[in-house]
């Protein structure tokens, strides 16, 4: 009886719809310390006690340089010129971001009642499965521009094939500000702008993400469009299982936000209101030209209800591109005149 009466009364708290559904309406942060794969040496440690995790907390923002204390100070100068900022998708080297701009969070979070050494939580080792042969490198010709080592020289003239500055569709989707660089569709934390809010009505559920400033907009018992019809982020429908929004969202373009992933991504999301009014976040991936297995994660997105989604403005593609192939195109010509002078020297030799 005791435990009736405590189950009905947790559920009285969920907010729910005119229509009886759970609520899931509001503003939420993904921000966590908690990793996406587990660290090989806990091998099928799946969680940790609270003590445990604040160690391993505190070892994570002493490795990474991003303990609270350090981002959160106002004053924090710039990374030295000519180097040592970090390495954020190509920015090392080159004065890029430093720990300032970060916000993964300050703790892992707990999922279910315990604290998660890994999102992945399928397979058992909290890793994803390995890519089947030959993923990784046509993963490569598609992120070039995020990959190419910079030596300040154009090394790409030195093999043939396209260069991976030659023009604006050379550079990879994120750097076009056309994806996040952090999966959108299964929603994985990022290095920042982790915020969410959702909207529901009995037909519909809105995703808006901070990062990117995508919107999906997931239809509620309806059917997949065509699979002609493919998208950034898929197409995404829903039914309601009890109390869990499902969502199968599939039909995505080749490239795509999950890293690594082709055309034949399938997701499935489970969406969960908990009493505190966080949301137990559980996805499936399956993916069966680039991962031997499916795998699957989860973690919690805490509630802000006090806080706001704002713009997202993407200055990659409004002005760092000109700049890259601007860049790009001195270097080769410093490239060429270099070139010319061997030639020339090499004729006057002979």
């Amino acid at each position: 009886m005791l435990l009736i009466a405590s189950t009905t009364s947790v559920q009285a708290e969920v907010p729910r719809t005119p229509s009886g559904k759970p609520d899931l309406s509001g503003t939420y942060d993904t921000a966590t310390l908690t990793p996406l794969e587990r660290p090989e040496f806990l091998g099928d440690v799946g969680s940790l006690y609270p003590w445990a995790a604040s160690l391993l907390n505190w070892a994570i923002g002493v490795a990474l340089d991003w303990t609270q204390e350090n981002t959160s100070d106002p004053e924090r100068g710039a990374p030295p010129k000519g180097g040592d900022g970090l390495n954020v998708a190509g920015a090392g080297g080159v004065g890029g971001y430093n720990a300032f701009y970060i916000d993964m969070g300050s703790e892992m979070t707990q999922a279910e009642g315990v604290v998660r050494t890994s999102i992945v939580y399928e397979p058992s080792n909290g890793r994803r499965p390995a890519t089947l042969p030959g993923v990784s490198g046509r993963m490569g010709d598609i992120y070039q521009s995020f990959i190419h080592e910079n030596t300040g020289t154009a090394t790409w003239l030195e093999q043939p094939g396209p260069g991976p500055f030659d023009g604006p569709e050379s550079l990879a989707p994120s750097e076009r500000c056309l994806i996040s660089f952090a999966a959108t569709v299964p929603t994985i934390p990022s290095l920042y702008n982790n915020y969410k809010r959702i909207v529901q009505t009995d037909t519909h559920v809105m995703i808006l993400q901070e990062m990117v400033h995508d919107a999906r907009i997931i239809r509620i018992d309806s059917e997949h469009g065509p699979q002609s019809n493919r998208t950034w982020l898929g197409d995404s429908i829903a039914y309601w299982d009890g109390d869990v929004l499902v969502v199968e969202t599939k039909n995505f373009r080749k490239v795509n936000g999950l890293a690594g992933a082709d055309e034949n991504l399938h997701v499935t999301e489970r969406f969960s209101r908990r009493d505190d009014g966080n949301l137990l976040y559980d996805f499936t991936v399956n993916d069966p030209t680039v991962w031997e297995a499916e795998w699957s994660g989860k973690y919690e997105w805490q509630s802000k209800p006090h806080s706001k989604v704002y713009e997202y403005a993407c200055h990659e593609g409004n002005y760092a591109m000109g700049n890259i192939l601007r860049g790009a195109r001195l270097l080769e010509s410093e490239w060429q005149a270099n070139a010319d002078t061997n030639d020339a020297s090499s004729d006057g030799a002979d």
